[in-house]
C-alpha cells in the first residue's frame, strides 16, 4: 500500500513539474471572409442558386411534374423568397433525410415498446417471452 502511494505520489509530482511546459493559445483577428470559407456559409445568392440547380435536375423536375408543379413555376417561386427564406430551404435540403421516411424505425420502436412490456409482465402480445412477475 505504501509503495503504491509512493509510485502516485511521484507520478503526480512528475505531472505537475511538466505543466509548466504547456503552450498558451495565441489569438490573431480573423476576417468575416475566412470564417464564411471556413465554415463553408454561402452567400444567400449562392444558395439561391444551388436550390435553382436541384430543381434543374432531371428526377426532381420530373418528380415535381409527377406531383403536378409546374418547374417555371417553382423557379418564380424561388426567386420571390427572401433570403432567410432560402437559407432556412437550403438548410432543410442539407439536414434531409434519403427517403424521407421513417417508417422502419417506427416499427422497430413499436416492437421493442411490446417486447419490453411483456417481459415485464404488462401485456402479453409474443408467445416467445416470459414475464418476471
Amino acid at each position: 500500500m505504501k509503495n503504491s502511494i509512493r509510485w502516485t505520489t511521484r507520478i503526480v509530482a512528475a505531472s505537475l513539474s511538466f505543466a509548466g511546459f504547456v503552450h498558451s493559445a495565441q489569438a490573431t483577428l480573423v476576417g468575416t471572409e475566412q470564417v464564411a470559407a471556413a465554415e463553408g456559409v454561402l452567400s444567400a445568392a449562392a444558395q439561391r442558386e444551388r436550390v435553382n440547380q436541384l430543381l434543374n435536375r432531371a428526377d426532381v423536375a420530373a418528380a415535381l411534374q409527377e406531383r403536378g408543379v409546374d418547374l417555371a413555376q417553382a423557379q418564380a417561386r424561388i426567386a420571390a423568397l427572401t433570403d432567410a427564406e432560402v437559407e432556412h430551404l437550403a438548410h432543410t435540403l442539407d439536414t434531409a433525410p434519403a427517403g424521407a421516411s421513417d417508417v422502419l424505425g417506427t416499427i422497430v420502436f413499436i416492437f421493442l415498446l411490446l417486447l419490453i412490456t411483456d417481459i415485464l409482465g404488462f401485456t402479453k402480445v409474443f408467445p416467445f417471452t416470459r414475464s418476471i412477475r
